[in-house]
């Protein structure tokens, strides 16, 4: 057998094998090891539903091209796929379902991927055996359905062969050794014996430059042969297949198989197999499994059924397909099957490690095997996926991380799999984690909280004493009970003062003899002197936006950077091995510390802000410490607010006069308590993340995750302003050679007067589909509906008319000049 390869995958499921399809396909020699053989965990007995259905930009594309691929593979490689194009049909017992199908059908069509609208009436004229009179209507994909999960891993097998990738059944990773240029993998062979597979006396290395994990239900001990923490945990999920119902064998004899049928209300999957039916169930109550590790004799096992579990979604099935009353269970299945605390999977690279990545976590680990693959292959043939994968990445759950918060994260989200997925969803399970200091103020207030990378914040304040039909937990894809409140706090913004709580913000120290010299190649913007802050981006050695920060200078060689609050180990990761890479040429030293929980920041915006802070500050003319000439906009001073030191940062993400306020966390009680006595006179209001997010869009600032993301370039971003073209930065000739592929535009819209876009809607010119929406939300300066959002750049002058589609209704937009509030920033330099 080879000893030294390319690309080593570890892990013969569907994922793994698509991706060393993919690899060997780029040209990769490559590898595949598997402890057992091909299918051997949790694909072997995965129901094998292909379903096209999901709300995030970047799965929906995953999705499509597995679908889209599998359809291909018999003709390349003779071996049936057992692809079964039946359709999907996911039925709606609700207007709040419909609504969710109305906002995913923009996200669709933002990718390409076709689907119809059925009334009752209609399922019911095509599938006369399905329950309809409860229902409001139907979202149907015709193109995907399900497939034989173990003739798809085969067919990927064969044709990763066709294209020179070798395949070892039978050996065991026991061990991951980086050497500095590639990795020496300790293996051991693995041998039948009573049944159990056990190791054997023959081991070995393998060397190779690039390790891709997909080891599935034995991610912890994955992760712990690597020394990183992951957060994918098994749970149980069960499925039943029945004998044959005879009215469904009848039926057969002249028609078509019928759609996978989800009833997404009543929490279940059902698909024909042999004339009878096999019914899958997302019900509360599945188990987290092997926290730690995947005992050694669990192979193709299964778990013991508990249908006292599933019997209410059992009842269920019976009352949407009444045929299937009086037949009986032939099989069940209840096995392991690996989540992630927000049921997206964790694809690419490991933290704080070079050439690893990881293809881990997938709950939907068929409908994801072949999109996984192409996409993971790209990020790591050619540096970057042609999409954004951002939304994936392994780093976006950091080292507070716990094995319990996973599992019960986890469990959580089995049972969220078909409940209401509204964009400002707030899941409970292990809340309150990571707090504040100010939290239970806040939530004294009426602070109805979100969280952020474990950390709770507001989203807006509601009614304390609020009357008995108001609902601070309400969801809606429409306008909800909290919307009101959003907009008064906006509202307070423009005309008073508000305060928000950001102490979620990401903040990196970032000092020695070789900081000045690695950030100013790091970044794209000049550096800003000593006492003041710029606005610049990292980028990616394709040219696009890697990470957004805001960086202040401290010293001559020390800076502090903020960035996003999502994306703390993400950011830590890229800016430390980028770090190391400079280092490693010589160039000076550099330092730096992941400080974020060391800094607490309330953000104090409004025309009332520097009156407020007045009453307080402590200095030897406090009339004037905050003025335009001691304190300039874009600058930060140390200044003392009561008895609290303060690093004082004159910048407004609202774009109102006011500071960001960076408090050693411990101060943070008291400087709340002294913030709010102090502002009531001024008309402070306590303000929430959700009117933050409108505001922002009223000035056109960009968000990392939402405008700005590694499928545009600043320049694409419409930032130029921020780009110094006068000095050489890291992706600065593919970004110029990328040139302008679409532009990040702000459109006001006249839309519905109940709902709001969220950003994920498609922008339209002429019934064309032309771009997409980013963001979205309320504007309280124009009266309507705002939203930023990219689309070919002859579309994106000011005053060009376009349309945006919510609702499934197309209404008119308009983009405006950036920056539509207070374009020329008058409000933000006001001196006093």
């Amino acid at each position: 057998m080879k000893t030294h390869v390319k690309a080593l995958v570890v892990g013969g499921g569907a994922v793994g094998t698509g991706i060393a399809y993919h690899l060997a396909k780029a040209g990769w020699d490559t590898m595949l090891v598997e402890r057992d053989e091909l299918t051997a965990g949790s694909t072997w007995h995965a129901a094998g539903l292909l379903p096209l259905f999901n709300m995030g930009y970047a799965t929906t594309h995953i999705h499509k091209y597995s679908v889209d691929f599998y359809k291909g593979l018999e003709a390349e490689t003779g071996l049936n796929p057992g692809f079964y194009v039946v359709g999907n049909l996911r039925m709606a017992q609700h207007q709040q379902r419909m609504d969710e199908y109305m906002l995913y059908s923009s996200v669709a069509e933002t990718a390409g991927v076709y689907h119809e609208f059925l009334t009752p009436k209609e399922i019911k004229d095509r599938w006369p055996l399905v329950r309809t009179e409860d229902l409001i209507g139907a979202l149907y994909h015709p193109q995907d359905g399900y497939i034989n999960p173990a003739d798809v891993t085969q067919a990927m097998a064969k044709g990763a062969r066709q294209f020179g990738c070798t395949f070892e059944r039978k050996v065991q990773v026991d061990g991951y050794r980086w050497t500095g240029s590639e990795w020496i993998v300790s293996c051991t062979r693995m041998v039948e014996q009573g049944g159990n597979l056990v190791a054997s006396d023959d081991r070995f290395d393998i060397t190779a430059e690039h390790v891709v994990t997909a080891t599935g239900n034995h991610a912890q001990r994955t992760a712990r042969l690597l020394g990183i923490k992951t957060p994918a945990v098994v749970v149980e999920h069960q499925y039943i297949v029945t004998e044959p119902d005879p009215a469904l064998v009848e039926w057969r004899k002249s028609n078509p198989q019928h759609p996978v049928l989800r009833d997404a209300d009543a929490k279940w999957y059902v698909r024909e197999e042999r004339g009878g039916w096999i019914l899958g169930p997302y019900e509360k109550g599945a188990p987290a499994r092997f926290p730690y590790e995947v005992p050694e004799s669990f192979r193709a096992d299964l778990f013991p059924l508990d249908l006292e579990r599933i019997e209410q979604e059992y009842m269920s099935f019976i009352h949407r397909i009444p045929s299937s009353e009086t037949v009986g269970l032939k099989d069940d299945y209840n096995g392991p099957i690996c989540y992630t605390p927000d049921g997206n999977p964790l694809v690419g690279p490991a933290p704080g490690l070079r050439n690893m990545w990881l293809a881990e976590g997938f709950s939907f680990g068929i409908t994801a095997a072949g999109g996984t693959g192409y996409y993971l292959a790209q990020l790591m043939t050619q540096g970057e996926a042609e999409i954004d994968m951002a939304s994936l990445d392994p780093k976006r759950f950091g080292n507070w991380m716990t094995t319990e918060y996973a599992s019960r994260k986890n469990e959580e989200c089995y049972d969220h799999v078909f409940i209401l997925h509204h964009p400002d969803e707030e899941r409970e399970a292990c809340r309150p984690l990571r707090t504040a200091p100010a939290y239970d103020r806040q939530k004294d207030l009426g602070a109805q909280m979100g969280q952020v990378n474990g950390w709770e914040r507001p989203n807006y304040y509601g009614p304390k004493d609020a009357p008995a039909d108001f609902d601070h937990n309400s969801r809606s894809f429409r306008r909800g009970d909290w919307w009101q409140y959003a907009k008064a706090e906006a509202e307070a913004v423009r005309n008073t003062v508000g305060i928000i709580d950001a102490s979620a913000f990401t903040k990196h120290l970032v000092r020695g003899p070789g900081a000045t010299a690695f950030l100013d190649y790091f970044t794209c913007n000049k550096l800003p002197n000593v006492g003041r802050i710029n606005l610049t981006y990292a980028l990616t050695d394709h040219g696009t936006t890697r990470t957004e920060y805001t960086i202040v200078r401290l010293k001559q060689d020390e800076y502090y950077l903020i960035s996003a609050g999502a994306w703390t180990a993400y950011d830590y990761d890229f800016l430390q091995k980028s770090a190391d890479d400079w280092m490693a040429t010589g160039k000076g030293a550099i330092d730096i510390h992941d400080i974020t929980t060391q800094w607490g920041v309330f953000a104090l915006a409004g025309p009332n802000a520097r009156a407020l802070l007045k009453d307080i500050v402590k200095d030897r003319d406090p009339e004037t410490v905050l003025s335009n000439k001691r304190f300039p906009w874009l600058s930060y001073r140390d200044i003392e607010l009561g008895m609290c030191p303060v690093r004082a940062i004159r910048v407004a993400y609202t774009g109102e006069l006011g500071w960001e306020l960076h408090y050693p966390i411990e101060f943070g009680r008291y400087l709340w308590d002294l913030l709010m006595k102090a502002g009531e006179k001024h008309g402070l209001k306590p303000v929430g993340a959700r009117a933050q997010n409108w505001l922002r869009q009223e000035k056109s600032y960009r968000a990392f995750g939402n405008e700005l993301g590694r499928d545009a370039t600043p320049v694409e971003a419409a930032l130029d302003r921020f780009v110094d073209l006068t000095k050489d930065f890291r992706g600065k000739d593919k970004m110029l050679a990328t040139g302008i592929r679409s532009k990040c535009v702000t459109l006001l819209i006249d839309g519905p007067s109940d709902a709001d876009p969220w950003g994920k809607e498609a922008i339209l010119h002429d019934g064309i589909k032309v771009g997409r929406l980013t963001s979205g939300g309320y504007s309280v300066a124009f009266g309507k509906q705002i939203g930023m959002g990219y689309v070919p750049a002859a579309l994106a002058e000011p005053g060009t008319k376009l349309k945006v589609k919510m609702l499934l209704k197309e209404w008119d937009a308009v983009v405006t000049e950036d920056s539509p509030f207070d374009p020329t920033n008058a409000r933000i330099r006001i001196d006093g």
